[in-house]
């Protein structure tokens, strides 16, 4: 990876954050993005601080127009772009009864259409360096949960968009990888919104318990130089992947048990 040319959206971050720091180590020249102009600014300190040659720009994954800015102020900087990963997301925590259709939509278009959208400004230079597009998805894109139906259901959208598209695309030379993470420790469940698209605020789980978002990027690195198809994370999520396969009515039942365990869950009070 040392020279290439790593895009990652929601780089501010948690996994984002992690991944441009394990590639930059690696000798990769970063361009990332977020929304909040100073954490963007603080995130490129630390990156320069370690050497790493970066830049980065303000924009909104959900937003089509700042998707081409993006491509087009990497490809303005670097002159390529290799490897794209589409990071940038956002959870929600709510009973789809409860839920407000604008938060349905907001998830949606973050995690999902922004992802078609940056995909499609990018894949000219991905195609001309035969790179490789990573999409950072979830257990959720291959085991729904109840109290999460926007976020699964973009996870999923992901999941077959990404299918389509690696099988467009295989033959002249483009990766496509799908990373699956499980629970880890970041942000995300701490900027999850509600039923009326707030952020919960607490997270309902226990972050250090959880696999670090180092080694998710760690794991996403080695997937990228290896050029797999698919990267399954945590055993209690490649074990999610396989039950859900074999016995789902049973899943059904078990991940419902579980998710209401959770503090303060929604299901309590279906």
């Amino acid at each position: 990876m040392k020279d290439k040319v790593v895009v990652i959206t929601g780089a501010t971050s948690g996994i984002g954050k992690a991944i441009a720091f394990t590639f930059g180590l690696r000798g990769s020249k970063i361009f990332i993005t977020g929304r909040n102009p100073d954490a963007l600014d603080q995130t490129i300190r630390e990156l320069s601080a370690k050497q790493i040659i970066v830049r980065g720009l303000v924009a909104d994954a959900g937003s089509e127009v700042d998707n081409k800015k993006t491509v087009e102020a990497a490809v303005e900087h670097f002159g390529q772009i290799d490897v794209l990963v589409c990071n940038a997301g956002v959870g929600m925590r709510a009973l789809f009864e409860d839920l407000d259709l604008s938060v349905f939509n907001q998830v949606m278009n973050i995690n999902f259409t922004g992802v078609v959208a940056l995909t499609k400004f990018a894949l000219p230079h991905i195609l001309k360096s035969k790179g490789s597009i990573v999409g950072i998805s979830s257990i959720n894109g291959r085991r729904s949960t109840p109290a999460r139906t926007a976020y699964s259901a973009s996870k999923f959208a992901m999941e077959g968009f990404l299918e389509s598209l690696r099988t467009e695309v295989m033959s002249r030379g483009v990766h496509v990888l799908s990373v699956c993470p499980g629970f880890t420790a970041s942000n995300i469940r701490n900027k999850a919104l509600n039923a009326s698209g707030h952020s919960q605020g607490e997270s309902p789980r226990n972050e250090n318990k959880m696999m670090t978002a180092e080694t998710v990027a760690e794991l996403t690195y080695q997937a990228v130089v290896r050029r797999k198809r698919d990267l399954i994370l945590t055993s209690q999520g490649k074990l999610a992947v396989f039950l859900n396969k074999w016995i789902p009515a049973v899943m059904d039942k078990l991940v419902y048990y579980i998710m209401s365990k959770e503090p303060d869950s929604p299901l309590k009070k279906s």
